[in-house]
């Protein structure tokens, strides 16, 4: 299976986001390891700025990972 430019890969699985549907306000949370690879991976992958984007690194439902809102 190919990968798209959109998706995201931080630890070599394919994540896929709708980022057309990541608006301001909405957040999306990775299951990942390689937390500083997701957050590259979201900046290119979503075409939004950097500078629009919130990112923590947090443990959600007891999996770790990476949550980005969309701020502007």
């Amino acid at each position: 299976m190919r990968f798209k430019s959109t998706d995201i890969s931080p630890d070599g699985v394919r994540i896929v986001i709708d980022w057309d549907k990541f608006v301001v306000g909405t957040s999306v949370f990775v299951p990942c390891v390689n937390t500083k690879q997701a957050m590259r991976d979201i900046v290119a992958a979503s075409g939004i700025a950097h500078k629009d984007l919130v990112k923590r690194v947090c443990v959600d439902k007891g999996r770790y990972g990476v949550r980005v809102w969309r701020s502007r």
